[in-house]
């Protein structure tokens, strides 16, 4: 399942289009693409309410697509990083759970997350220099408000906030010089993971913004983490620093 980004303010399913052709053109993988109502409509939590309510439709027409409901992976990047890294680390999660759609007896939980970029520390500045100074604005246009004044909700909205031994494996790739989503967001997500027991995978790309170059070497780690994953099928897959001019 791929989750666009956009500052969840933005963005639109469609864009991830061509990369789910591509991955279900393989002939191994059922591709869906989902949106969720954004931060200009409503705020938090409805957006990760949205989220799970497609992995719960997944699951309810698996009979259909001819899908396994138990292998079911996620990724995203950006704010829609952001949202699947919550995927992996909230089964069960009732506070988050939401009650969309016709399949709320089943549940929303994935096997497995590739995270580009997500924001994991929501208290924390994205920016580095004068943003930092200030709320974000997508942090803030998320929440409805002040983050001093929502601290509840900027906690609840934090994947740090739910890691444990339990969270699906997580693959991260982030760029170094990421100037909207800093590094530091993915070395968070990364060393509390390993702490509490969890599989996690920091893949940094050395020289990259907040847009990932995906060139063949980091395109045949995603895949190998899918296929490991999804469809048993036993890798090593380095964690290697990818340089952004990588061919």
């Amino acid at each position: 399942m791929f989750i666009h980004g956009g500052g969840w303010s933005g963005g639109d399913r469609k864009g991830y289009a061509p990369q789910a052709a591509a991955l279900a053109a393989t002939g191994n993988y059922v591709a869906v693409s989902v949106g969720y109502r954004l931060s200009g409509e409503t705020k938090w939590p409805s957006q990760i309410h949205d989220c799970k309510a497609a992995i719960r439709w997944i699951r309810g027409h698996a009979k259909e697509l001819n899908i396994d409901p138990a292998k079911i992976g996620a990724t995203g990047g950006s704010a829609g990083g952001h949202l699947v890294c919550l995927l992996g680390l909230t089964a069960g999660n009732k506070d988050l759970e939401g009650s969309i759609g016709d399949f709320t007896s089943l549940g929303s939980g994935v096997t497995c997350v590739v995270n580009f970029c997500g924001p994991t520390d929501m208290g924390a500045p994205l920016m580095q220099g004068e943003a930092a100074k200030k709320d974000d604005p997508a942090v803030a246009g998320l929440i409805g408000g002040p983050l001093a004044e929502n601290a509840d909700k900027v906690r609840a909205s934090s994947p740090l906030t739910y890691v444990s031994k339990s969270a699906a494996p997580i693959m991260t790739v982030h760029g170094t010089n990421d100037a909207r989503v800093h590094f530091s967001n993915a070395e968070k997500l990364d060393a509390a993971l390993k702490r509490a027991g969890a599989v996690s995978l920091l893949v940094p790309v050395t020289g990259a913004g907040h847009g990932i170059p995906v060139g063949p070497e980091l395109a045949a780690r995603i895949q190998a983490f899918w296929d490991l994953h999804l469809r048993g099928i036993a890798s090593e897959i380095s964690t290697a620093p990818i340089a952004a001019t990588a061919k």
